[in-house]
């Protein structure tokens, strides 16, 4: 099976990449997936990311390794493994982050990624609800929208959180996220918009696009120093699949693994596994994360999903409003509301971000406590701490070992104490005042930034944006150059979450989207000829 290029991840970047470079008749375009197809029917209903996650139907299963300063816990660690990647059962948000990051992307040396060259790619993707504007774009795929429901507790968050000192805002997407307000999703009249249904699914019309499910990458073929094909393995059969250039779209924790079982990352490491090497690179290193501290408070005289969903009759609305109307809990994001401020007068931009929700759970997945209760997560948005992705076993199939290293710099652990008293701050102002807040996560302690720290390892968790692993620079020492090629090989690139430096000032799958876009901008100019 011979094909111009072939893609390996049907993930967020994947599907982009794929409906984009199909979009040229001449170029034959194969892209591969370990999962299968999206037709479950829990993709499409918002609130089925709860039967997504956690689902070997959807997702990898993957869990961290022990997290020194999270008490020696082993996080879930969700991954998409279906088409669509995350964005089929992520929380939907649509977020860019800031415009500093980028620009402080292009100042790292990464020329063609700065603000002002990749808000046009932004804007290119959108089919935004309000229309096209100076910062958005209408008529594209991907459709946003603003959510289908409201709750008086969050309104009245965002009236603390302003009497707190943070502006409301109505959008987070002009390059300064400072402020609150209800966060924007991809979602449809009520539906989820992930990138299979808003890129890929157009797309496979075409004869020139082949989409192949249910295939494990085994690793890049390479002839000399030349990619030339991905090994695949299904149904217990090996096949190869055969390219003029090969991309690797698996996101942060697929991508490094793919690349050391194909002799490209730590040289020792591939020694170890007996892998040849083909090039020591630091693949796999850089692993950069957001830590969501859960705060969480009981609240008396609320209306909050707890005891919403607690009942026969309150499960029989929820479901009734979301047939009829399509709003409603069942059309909500994981979080609705959100903030974006900074941990203190040092930062330039904010360095923190909220995830309010009107509900509290112990962990995710488990059932809804039985009383009234708000959580407000937060994290740090640019953590100092970084971890790795690293390989287990020359086998495919082997999950990799996933180490985050949260909360392992003393800046973090600082920021991470100032984040819980802000939030706090937050929450003792007076517009929840008359909901009689009780904090109960982390709950009372002493206030000293050790004790808090302490506590943000306790509650602390994903929040499931992993980047970095195959990191774009101009140095030689970066795995990507600002091409996104593959250094010291040829044929060969990086297409997802993993080739940022440094992670965005907010949730990341937009931004992967944007980076799929920039990679097939670059790539078919270089087809044009084909």
């Amino acid at each position: 099976m011979e094909f111009d290029v072939v893609i390996a991840g049907a993930g967020s970047a994947g599907c982009v990449l794929a409906a984009r470079l199909s979009e040229n008749p001449r170029v034959r375009v194969a892209l591969v997936e370990a999962g299968g197809r999206d037709n479950y029917h829990w993709i499409h209903v918002p609130i089925g990311y709860l039967y997504c996650i956690g689902n070997p139907r959807t997702d990898w299963m993957y869990r961290t390794a022990p997290e020194p300063r999270l008490n020696g816990r082993q996080l879930l660690y969700p991954r998409g493994r279906v088409l669509g990647g995350c964005s089929s059962i992520n929380g939907m948000l649509y977020l860019r982050g800031q415009a500093a990051d980028y620009d402080g992307w292009r100042q790292m040396g990464c020329t063609g990624w700065g603000w002002d060259d990749v808000l046009p790619l932004f804007r290119k993707s959108e089919d935004y609800f309000d229309g096209p504007s100076e910062h958005h774009g209408a008529g594209g795929p991907w459709r946003i929208e603003r959510q289908r429901l409201r709750w008086d507790i969050l309104d009245d968050w965002a009236k603390a959180a302003e009497a707190a000192g943070i502006p409301c805002v109505d959008d987070f997407n002009t390059g300064d996220n400072e402020g609150v307000g209800y966060f924007k999703v991809s979602q449809k009249g009520g539906l989820r918009v992930s990138a299979a249904r808003a890129f890929l699914r157009p797309a496979m019309r075409r004869p020139n696009l082949t989409v192949l499910t249910g295939r494990q990458v085994r690793r890049v073929v390479f002839d000399g120093n030349r990619a030339t094909g991905l090994e695949l393995f299904a149904d217990g059969a090996v096949e190869t699949l055969r390219a003029g250039q090969v991309v690797l779209s698996a996101g942060a924790i697929g991508t490094p693994q793919i690349l050391q079982l194909s002799g490209i990352g730590p040289g020792a490491l591939l020694q170890d596994m007996g892998i040849p090497v083909l090039r020591d690179a630091p693949v796999g290193e850089n692993l950069q994360d957001h830590l969501q501290i859960r705060c969480a408070w009981k609240v008396t005289g609320a209306r909050t999903l707890n005891q919403l969903a607690r009942r026969w009759w309150g499960k029989g609305m929820i479901g009734a409003e979301y047939l009829l109307r399509r709003t409603g809990p069942m059309s909500m994001a994981p979080s609705q509301l959100g903030a974006f401020a900074k941990s203190s007068p040092d930062v330039a931009t904010p360095d923190l971000e909220w995830h309010v929700q009107p509900l509290s759970l112990e962990a995710f997945g488990q059932p809804l406590h039985g009383f009234p209760a708000i959580t407000a997560s937060v994290c740090h948005l640019r953590p100092e701490s970084r971890g790795h992705v690293r390989i287990t076993s020359p086998d495919a199939m082997a999950a990799p070992r996933i180490a985050p290293n949260y909360l392992s710099t003393p800046g973090d652990r600082a920021t991470a104490a100032r984040a819980i008293r802000l939030t706090r701050e937050i929450m003792a102002q007076e517009p929840l005042s008359r909901y009689r807040p009780e904090e109960f996560k982390p709950g009372p302690g002493p206030d000293d930034d050790a004790a808090l720290a302490e506590a943000a390892g306790r509650i602390g968790s994903t929040i499931f944006h992993p980047v970095g692993t195959a990191r774009m620079g101009a140095d030689p020492g970066s795995v990507v150059d600002p091409a996104l090629r593959v250094r010291g090989v040829e044929g060969l690139r990086v297409v997802d979450a993993s080739i940022m430096p440094t992670i965005t000032s907010g949730n990341t799958n937009a931004p992967t989207i944007m980076i799929a876009e920039k990679a097939a901008s670059l790539m078919a100019a270089e087809m044009r000829g084909i």
